[in-house]
């Protein structure tokens, strides 16, 4: 009985003591000591001042990768058909330097008939493929955006007479053509341009021609016409290109 009394005068000693105390004593490291306060603050900043997220804004992939070759994108049945007696119907490409981002290839063609003169046409095809870039936007904002500079600068065609444009439906993701009227070497020469987008790729086709000779001039909607079935065969080369 001697040996518990003091253990039992320490157990009356702690109920004495207010609530406030008791509580940090039991809350107290093993060896007696209070929790150091600043340490607990430090590992509560430490988890809120986790390093920052990068803040550089993330911008969808680019759909397509690749860009077919240029002078095979138009049919052989296309070329017959647009530019009879072409020069080369496996066509002309153009200079590149970088393949993977830009390409293109036109047909020429003279058509004589004797006294009822002569039909010139001409065709080209350009495919201009953009990247995402954070900096810039996607890559099919980007190729928006230069499809809407490309028909505004068609419009503005110095020289040009009879301007007018139309949306062709159905043809890769928005697709305008633009036509007039520009006299060259004496020459009312008919331009059927169109401009289009499938993804973050811009095709570009150009379709023109005159009738030299007394020939008759072409008719713009045969060549707006035109335009647009070359570039319904451009467009399926792209997705072709990127199976």
């Amino acid at each position: 009985m001697h040996r518990s009394a003091p253990r039992l005068t320490r157990i009356l000693a702690c109920a004495a003591v207010p609530v406030m105390l008791v509580v940090a004593g039991c809350s107290s490291d093993s060896d007696g000591k209070t929790p150091d306060k600043g340490a607990a603050q430090s590992s509560s900043g430490t988890s809120k001042g986790a390093a920052p997220k990068d803040s550089t804004p993330s911008v969808a992939p680019a759909k397509y990768a690749e860009l077919p070759e240029p002078c095979k994108a138009i049919t052989v049945k296309t070329i017959d058909e647009l530019v009879p007696k072409a020069k080369s119907k496996a066509g002309t490409p153009s200079t590149s330097t970088d393949t993977s981002a830009r390409g293109g290839c036109s047909w020429n063609g003279l058509v004589d008939k004797g006294l009822k003169g002569s039909q010139y046409r001409w065709l080209d095809v350009s495919f201009l493929r953009y990247e995402s870039v954070a900096t810039l936007g996607s890559g099919e904002k980007r190729a928006q955006e230069s499809q809407t500079k490309e028909i505004a600068k068609l419009k503005a065609t110095e020289g040009a007479k009879n301007v007018r444009d139309s949306v062709a439906s159905g043809v890769g993701d928005q697709t305008t053509t633009v036509a007039y009227t520009l006299r060259k070497t004496g020459e009312d020469f008919v331009y059927a341009t169109t401009v289009a987008r499938a993804g973050n790729v811009l095709v570009i086709v150009n379709y023109n021609g005159t009738g030299y000779a007394g020939a008759d001039t072409p008719n713009d909607q045969k060549m707006m016409d035109g335009a647009v079935k070359a570039t319904k065969d451009a467009v399926a080369a792209i997705a072709t290109a990127n199976k």
